[in-house]
């Protein structure tokens, strides 16, 4: 009874999520009322205690970079960059491979070390001039910006800075490079066939006559650029540029600069407590906002005039859409949260740890957990948390290394947990202005479908020649 409880929670969210509802106001009504079910007397206490304290601590943390990272997607976009870079890529590539140019600029920015969040924001003014100048449906963004943000990228190749990659390193004692020939021919068979996937649904549109569609009926539409001349391509990519290498140069000053731990007196009356920031916990969330300001003061210093013009304006709708995408976010985190406390939870927990073969098991039981939590980072480190011995017990007994561990681990976390539930996704829909009934199907197809095929493979390939 207890599974089916968490069952049902997660199918009401999904549910409602993909009808086009708030997730804002039903996570917490799905949560709550899974807890009700299985006890009335800690709907209140875990509301307060566990719902609320997850959503809040995520709101603390993470505001912020959603905040930036959609003011720097805004600037991006009036400064007429976003049209220069487009214009550009389409000399370049051509305009039927606009796609492919989405998805590596997306893979660029986040194998650089920037959030999937930020990718969101920052890319969608860029894929939204050039599907409009290419004719390309505007439904098909989601899924093309999914596939270079959210699949090998972010755990697939070796050395990914995304947190998906190095959870496992704590647990296995690896690195971030753990299996570089697996996780390699992982990502490229994502990339490869993610691009065929989405090539064919270009395809498809066009020869049903579906252009971009009538900017006046779409949603969240980029302001045309209007401010003259636009600025010479190179200018344009010099603030991306600069927010993944600074990104990378802070992650690396941030800890030498603070040390493992920061502590000030706050200068208020009565308030002789000092506040500690533990510099290893917090380093990366510091070093991605200071990019984002780099790349923003880069972008004033070569575009003042047309950013200043609309900038009003344009911050207004860029402040609204980082508060609905990072509100969306925290409460899918309360909800994965609360599940994560329920007995439901570990009935799954237990029932997923039969699976015979120590790769297999591995990787049902963290994408798994990863689906029920609509989390890739969450559902690997619950999985992780309760299982890593077990897990490391098992591949020890049939001579199996810790990196293969690592990745198969990492790429296990970005397969279910892009469900109609999950925070990036709602995100990702929310910045295009895209329901899920338009573009689900497509994120569903690359992400879930593809990245889930790809973890098999590679234990497949692991276990037919040896490879690591």
């Amino acid at each position: 009874m207890s599974f089916l409880i968490v069952l049902a929670a997660l199918c009401f969210l999904m549910f409602v999520a993909y009808r086009g509802y708030s997730v804002i106001l039903f996570a917490p009504v799905a949560a709550m009322g899974a807890v009700l079910l299985t006890d009335p007397s800690l709907v209140a206490p875990m509301f307060t205690g566990l719902f609320m304290d997850k959503m809040v601590g995520f709101i603390k943390l993470y505001f912020p970079v959603f905040l930036l990272g959609a003011i720097f997607g805004k600037v991006i976009e009036l400064s007429g960059f976003s049209r220069s870079i487009v214009k550009a890529t389409i000399r370049v590539v051509g305009a039927k491979r606009a796609m492919l140019s989405i998805v590596m600029v997306c893979a660029l920015l986040t194998y650089g070390g920037v959030s999937l969040f930020v990718a969101v924001f920052a890319v969608y003014p860029f894929a939204a001039e050039l599907f409009r100048q290419s004719d390309i449906p505007k439904r098909l963004i989601p899924g093309t910006i999914a596939l270079g943000a959210f699949t090998f990228t972010m755990c697939a190749l070796p050395g990914s800075p995304q947190i998906q990659n190095i959870i496992p390193t704590a647990f296995f004692g690896t690195d971030a490079w753990a299996a570089p020939l697996l996780g390699t021919l992982g990502g490229v068979f994502v990339l490869a066939v993610g691009m065929l996937y989405l090539e064919w649904r270009r395809r498809v549109a066009a020869r049903a006559g579906e252009g971009y569609g009538d900017p006046a009926t779409l949603l969240n539409e980029p302001a045309p650029f209007s401010g003259g001349k636009l600025p010479y391509p190179l200018v344009a990519l010099l603030p991306l540029v600069l927010v993944g290498v600074s990104n990378k140069l802070f992650t690396l000053w941030i800890p030498k600069f603070y040390g493992d731990s920061h502590s000030f007196v706050p200068a208020v009356i009565g308030q002789a407590a000092p506040v500690v920031q533990e510099t290893s916990r917090i380093a990366a969330i510091w070093a991605v906002e200071g990019a984002l300001l780099v790349g923003i003061l880069c972008v004033l210093a070569f575009a003042w005039k047309p950013v200043a013009a609309r900038f009003a304006e344009g911050s207004k709708a860029a402040v609204g859409g980082a508060l609905l995408a990072g509100m969306n976010t925290a409460s899918e985190y309360g909800f994965g949260a609360v599940i994560a406390a329920l007995p439901g939870f570990l009935v799954v927990a237990n029932a997923l740890s039969s699976v015979p073969d120590p790769l297999v098991n591995e990787a049902i039981t963290v994408t798994s957990l990863a689906g029920i939590t609509g989390s890739a980072s969450g559902g690997m480190s619950i999985a992780l948390a309760a299982m890593a011995d077990t897990f490391v017990a098992n591949a020890n007994a049939a001579g199996i290394p810790m990196e293969v561990l690592h990745r198969v681990a990492s790429m296990a976390s970005g397969g279910m947990d892009t469900l109609p539930h999950n925070g990036a996704v709602i995100t990702l829909l929310a910045v295009t202005g895209l329901s899920h009934r338009q573009s689900y199907k497509d994120i569903f197809a690359v992400t879930t479908i593809i990245m889930t095929v790809a973890v098999f493979l590679v234990i497949g390939l692991y276990y037919a020649t040896g490879l690591v």
